[in-house]
């Protein structure tokens, strides 16, 4: 996913600590651009601007509670077939998983083209990709088929209740 990991927290507004390790949060003009799954040793920093302020407050009350909605407002991106994609992901019910099997049919589309929306989302967790599995297990994450990245998608399942 665009928000999937990346070498270094520069350029975000914020980098913060989940019990999955370190989140990265990039807002432009009031609104959330990007979140970012980032490696476990990539240095934390406080928010430097009040979009990122409220976006770490939101994924904090995530946590909490993972029925919890996310009140900010997300920019606007993506294809018109990502954007389908991640409509149907977010219709997910927490707790609950789908195949890309499963959304493809649903879409249309080929199961390849669903991973590949998928690895595109900007938003993790609140487009709640890791609620996408594959037909015979857990699948890959973030553009990942392996790695600290599944265990952060392990971390979110079983948080959901989901594994």
């Amino acid at each position: 996913m665009r928000g999937s990991a990346t070498p270094a927290a520069s350029g975000f507004d914020a980098v913060i600590a989940l019990p999955f390790g370190p989140f990265g949060i990039r807002s432009a003009g009031g609104a959330v651009a990007e979140l970012v799954f980032l490696p476990p040793d990539t240095a934390l920093h406080a928010p430097a601007n009040e979009t990122a302020r409220l976006a770490a407050e939101a994924l904090h009350g995530w946590i909490d509670d993972p029925e919890r909605p996310f009140p900010l407002p997300l920019l606007e991106c993506g294809t018109a077939f990502q954007r389908r994609v991640w409509a149907e992901i977010s219709a997910i019910p927490t707790g609950q998983t789908r195949s890309y099997g499963e959304l493809s049919a649903r879409l249309g589309s080929a199961a390849r083209a669903v991973g590949q929306a998928c690895g595109a989302n900007p938003y993790p967790l609140v487009v709640p990709c890791h609620r996408v599995t594959s037909s015979s297990g857990l699948g890959g994450f973030a553009n990942a088929s392996g790695g600290w990245l599944l265990d952060v998608k392990r971390w979110l399942l079983r948080h959901e209740g989901a594994a």
